[in-house]
């Protein structure tokens, strides 16, 4: 979506929004309306029903949208007051951060190829994971990268033994 009035892109930052869950659509419309441009990444999936298959969007990152806004009161408020936001993202409570527009500009091109986009967990190499799913739900480990491939490591402290897993990282939850 474009902008309608004649603002200078200059003072324009992307900002991500938390929205109420399963919203985003509503509120890009809204936003859409009001002349804010805005951002939803979206994927398309496959969906079955008993009786169909149809192709439907999702968002890619549920409950997130990105707006792109002066970096001034009245248009934070003006999105803040547009039902089912739920507040800007940022290091401090009530100050939003901007996204870097590097990353806005990727995240299009990823999502204009069209090939096989999933989400994939934010997870840092050292950090503390549950498995979530399958026969393995619920064993806890670091998160490690070897040789390209994603590993849970369990360690033992008493004895200061460790064993590792490669692993799917979609298949991980931060704890």
């Amino acid at each position: 979506m474009q902008r309608h009035d004649t603002q200078d892109n200059q003072n324009l930052y992307w900002y991500a929004v938390h929205v109420k869950y399963r919203h985003e659509f509503k509120i890009s419309d809204r936003l859409a309306n009001i002349g804010i441009d805005f951002f939803l990444p979206v994927v398309e999936r496959l969906r079955k029903w008993k009786d169909r298959k149809k192709l439907v969007d999702f968002p890619l990152f549920p409950g997130y949208l990105f707006v792109h806004i002066q970096k001034n009161n009245p248009d934070i408020l003006t999105v803040l007051k547009i039902p089912g936001v739920v507040r800007f993202l940022g290091v401090l409570p009530g100050k939003p951060a901007p996204v870097p527009e590097e990353q806005i500009i990727s995240l299009k091109k990823i999502l204009e190829n069209k090939r096989d986009i999933d989400p994939y967990p934010y997870l840092k190499q050292g950090q503390a994971v549950r498995i979530k799913r399958g026969l393995l739900a619920g064993v806890e480990g670091m998160l490690v990268k070897r040789a390209g491939q994603h590993m849970l490591v369990l360690s033992v402290d008493i004895i200061q033994q460790g064993v590792s897993l490669k692993i799917d990282a979609s298949d991980v939850e931060r704890i």
